[in-house]
């Protein structure tokens, strides 16, 4: 049987993410034990529920921010998994996953912090980012109202979130991909890596930079959906 890829495309470390529990050298370790050959560290940005105290100079902030990315990342060289870079954008509680920029970016863009949904996603998109709003449907009690859904102004959805309470705010994310042409991204959302939840995505290429998973979703490569409770199934 031909090898199959799994990667990790949502997951936070506590470096960056005041709801984490472990650390970015934590997170690599696990995630290898469980399998994994690469993940996506993607922390709260600042709108979210972030780590990073709100009054330090902004490039100090920044090296926080990055600081569990770098730490997985060095771990990740060391045990041989590969660690790529993003964040989660948020807005009073509407959020975005976003691959493809760097922390030279977010260095260069202070005034981001200002920025409501649409300012932003066209801002990143226009500079090379590619978005895909996470836990589209979810309902928790951080969440108010009704889902601010943005379809024209992302790339895609993520389907499956192994975060969410309700199976069926995935699938109402999967139809909502569906229904508006959307790529998919899948991920656990995880937290703390003495409780792995065992989502993600799998394919048959590997995903060695960001530019190859962001290329792998936008071309929409088979892949499979990782829910955690049981086999992958094709997408």
């Amino acid at each position: 049987m031909d090898k199959l890829y799994t990667i990790e495309t949502h997951l936070h470390t506590s470096q960056g993410s005041a709801c984490a529990h472990s650390t970015g050298a934590e997170m690599a370790r696990a995630h290898k034990a469980a399998g994994y050959d690469t993940i996506i560290i993607t922390d709260h940005f600042f709108g979210g529920n972030t780590a990073v105290p709100r009054d330090l100079p902004w490039e100090r902030r920044i090296a926080l921010f990055c600081s569990g990315y770098e730490q997985a990342k060095e771990e990740g060289d060391q045990i041989g998994l590969t660690v790529l870079f993003g964040w989660e954008w948020a807005w009073h509680g509407t959020e975005f996953l976003t691959y493809g920029l760097d922390q030279d970016y977010l260095l260069a863009h202070p005034e981001m912090e200002e920025w409501d949904i649409p300012t932003y996603l066209t801002h990143v998109r226009a500079a090379g980012a590619y978005v895909s709003h996470a836990h589209p449907f979810r309902q928790a009690p951080y969440l108010k109202g009704e889902p601010r859904l943005f379809p024209e102004y992302v790339d895609a959805a993520e389907v499956y979130n192994c975060g969410n309470t309700d199976n069926l705010y995935n699938l109402q994310a999967l139809d909502y991909a569906r229904r508006y042409g959307l790529a998919m991204t899948s991920g656990s959302d995880g937290h703390d890596a003495r409780q792995m939840r065992g989502g993600g995505m799998r394919f048959a290429t590997p995903m060695r930079t960001i530019a190859d998973f962001i290329r792998a979703v936008r071309t929409r490569q088979p892949f499979e959906i990782l829910t955690g409770k049981k086999e992958g199934f094709p997408i």
